[in-house]
């Protein structure tokens, strides 16, 4: 049986890998995309002159499909599009916005479009705003989440339920066991952060994949519920973030210790202890950095044998 996310992308494998802010540059896109799966640009993080250059670089790099993620709360949305129909991007994924407001408009360009949501309710909306698949990303995700805090295991099903177009499973997922579960819970592919984070492509400073490769059990944490909840690793900034609570703060006072800049301080920039250091809850469970392509390999590996292991378990 054909598969719905390799045939809507025209891709080997259903993986995606997420569209991180200084992380996902064009040559982890462009890795993910050559080994099979779906690489995307993190526009995010990226005027549009600088949009532009990994855009190219990235068809330098790979004749196969590759797309970029847009932030829809991104003040420059317009010039990112824009920019992606004059170098002839054609697969745009969406993210913390209103899917109507550009939906339309993108499918009459040709674009396929894919919208992350956290809810059935939002689901749902960007069915009926025309998107081509939704990414259903549990509150287990890296950064920027939903405010239902609903864990993947719970929302896969439930979107998967409610909605007639594909469904790409996201949060927590960083194994081929882990997408096979997605499967298994109705999911047509899945969509992965941390554990290409770390890979030998991510634009991510060393100590910042050095400390995603450490992380443990309960390494972090959602917070900042007040402005957007963020799911991010414990260290200076969290505890000051803790602090605040503490005494009260409020969403301004938040807003004025957050400031700006501190996801690129951190991530891309390599301070540990200042910067917004956003990861999934799986960093726990990741402990090997390697190629891309190696990730996809041992994720497909990993599925084909969980799948074989559990024909071998039918009940009768």
């Amino acid at each position: 049986m054909e598969n719905k996310i390799c045939k809507l992308f025209g891709i080997q494998y259903p993986i995606v890998q997420g569209g991180m802010v200084w992380i996902s540059g064009a040559r982890l896109a462009a890795a993910v995309s050559e080994a099979g799966g779906l690489g995307l640009i993190g526009s995010g993080s990226m005027p549009a002159d600088v949009l532009r250059e990994h855009i190219r670089k990235a068809k330098s790099l790979t004749d196969k499909p590759f797309g970029v993620n847009v932030p829809m709360l991104y003040s420059k949305v317009d010039q990112t599009i824009q920019v992606m129909e004059e170098e002839g991007g054609k697969i745009i994924f969406t993210s913390a916005g209103n899917p109507a407001a550009f939906t339309p408009a993108l499918k009459e360009k040709g674009f396929t479009v894919v919208h992350v949501v956290s809810s059935v309710k939002f689901a749902l909306k960007a069915q009926a705003a025309g998107v081509d698949a939704v990414v259903a990303e549990g509150f287990e995700a890296g950064g920027h989440n939903g405010r239902e805090e609903t864990a993947t295991m719970a929302l896969t099903p439930a979107v998967v339920r409610a909605v007639d177009i594909p469904v790409i499973s996201a949060g927590g997922i960083a194994s081929g066991e882990a997408m096979a579960a997605a499967m298994a819970l109705g999911a047509d592919g899945v969509q992965i952060g941390s554990l290409f984070a770390v890979a030998d492509e991510s634009s991510a400073h060393p100590e910042f994949k050095k400390a995603v490769l450490e992380a443990g059990d309960g390494a972090t944490m959602l917070t900042l519920k007040e402005l957007a909840p963020v799911r991010l690793l414990k260290n200076k900034f969290y505890e000051q973030v803790q602090q605040a609570y503490a005494s009260g703060a409020s969403a301004d006072q938040l807003k004025e210790l957050l400031g700006k800049g501190r996801a690129r301080l951190g991530i891309f920039e390599g301070d540990m202890d200042n910067g917004e250091l956003e990861i999934g809850q799986i960093a726990s469970v990741i402990d090997r950095a390697m190629p891309a392509a190696e990730m996809v390999r041992e994720i497909i590996s990993g599925y084909n044998a969980a799948v074989k292991r559990l024909e071998n378990m039918m009940f009768r």
